[in-house]
């Protein structure tokens, strides 16, 4: 579909409605400073049209010394903390912070917060992005004192994964006694694949997908080839380790990790293509909740996949892992579905081998947006905070 500014036309069942009307769903652009979801998500028409004289004057000034042209080099290569950039950089951490807040308030680079920790990277659009983007472009990348950046990078990321590593390790236990007691992980992934592109189930193209309690971030991972981009969210700290060291080792840079509660994911309506909720629903005290909010960023014609454990009796999983439900059987999930206003695909169950009533049965719950996009209109022209 092409993109432009045409009018956006939605037909099909309504959301059950806190919410407004599409147009009044339209917001005004956060300052550059804050991370845009418009600009990871959707491409802007407005990239293409020439910039203000102040825009440019801002971020060449911003961009204009040596220490945060270095910075915004390094941010585009991966999304670092402040105590990152001072190894990186080899200087303190009030001079490093002062040169961050100049570069964002220009526009060049976006924060984020992740529990005590706030995460940096070269902004992806707006003019900040787009003047940074032509800087680099211009920059050897075989400069000495680039390379010596990207050495100190190396280093850093070394240190990151050696912690994602060993907190891996600690839990690897827990994780692999589960993991015996359902079918293996490749054919829950070939799953999830035919039920999110398998065209016989009306599976489009993904531009954008998100993965609720991205855990390790494998979703991410397995389909990033397929997306153009993707999110994940995760409540705690040391997951979110894991998965960007994971997703950094495999050279992927088109998705995010961000903390957050996934009662309140950090984007509007109608923001993605997909949505996975993978082994997350077990752990919940309101799965109901957690799919209307999946639904809420959904667009139209978007697709939820729902996988989980069919309904079982190992109460150990409840003591040792901190499972609050037992699985879940089929209705269930089919009406917290129903009621976050989509409508069901297909249901399926993967059981393991010769399980009697020792085994896991993994569920899946595919569901779609039964809103239609027509054809010649886009959702490029919305205002996405």
């Amino acid at each position: 579909m092409a993109l432009g500014a045409a009018p956006l036309i939605v037909i099909g069942m309504a959301r059950p409605s806190t919410r407004k009307p599409f147009a009044m769903a339209r917001q005004k652009r956060l300052n550059v400073a804050t991370l845009g979801y418009k600009d990871i998500f959707m491409s802007d028409p407005k990239s293409r049209q020439p910039l203000s004289f102040p825009a440019v004057l801002e971020s060449l000034k911003a961009a204009g010394e040596d220490t945060r042209l270095r910075l915004v080099a390094v941010l585009g290569e991966a999304e670092l903390t402040v105590s990152d950039l001072t190894e990186i950089l080899g200087q303190s951490q009030p001079r490093i912070s002062r040169h961050l807040k100049l570069l964002a308030e220009a526009g060049l680079v976006e924060r984020h917060r992740e529990a005590s920790w706030i995460f940096y990277r070269r902004a992806a659009d707006g003019p900040g992005g787009r003047i940074g983007a032509a800087l680099l472009d211009l920059l050897d990348r075989d400069d000495p004192v680039l390379v010596g950046d990207r050495a100190r990078l190396v280093a850093v990321r070394a240190a990151r994964a050696a912690a994602a590593q060993a907190y891996f390790t600690a839990h690897a236990r827990e994780w692999d006694e589960i993991r015996r007691l359902h079918v293996p992980e490749a054919a829950v992934e070939a799953a999830v694949r035919q039920a999110l592109f398998d065209s016989s189930l009306g599976a489009g193209p993904i531009r954008s997908l998100l993965d609720l309690g991205t855990g390790t971030g494998r979703m991410l991972e397995v389909f990033a080839p397929d997306i153009e981009r993707g999110m994940g969210i995760d409540l705690s700290p040391d997951m979110l380790g894991v998965a960007r060291t994971n997703l950094e080792r495999a050279g992927i840079r088109h998705c995010l990790l961000r903390q957050s509660d996934i009662y309140a994911v950090p984007a509007p309506r109608d923001s993605f293509d997909a949505v996975i909720v993978h082994q997350v629903l077990h752990y919940l005290d309101d799965g109901r909740r957690a799919l209307k909010e999946a639904a809420r960023v959904l667009r139209p014609g978007g697709r939820l996949l729902v996988v989980d454990f069919a309904p079982h009796g190992l109460e150990f999983l409840r003591d040792a892992h901190a499972h609050r439900h037992l699985g879940f059987p089929r209705e269930t999930v089919e009406g917290w579905l129903a009621d976050a206003g989509l409508d069901l695909v297909t249901f399926r169950t993967l059981a393991p081998d010769g399980a009697a009533g020792d085994g896991l049965i993994v569920s899946l719950w595919l569901a779609r947006d039964p809103r239609i996009l027509m054809a010649g209109a886009d959702l490029a022209d919305r205002e996405i905070a």
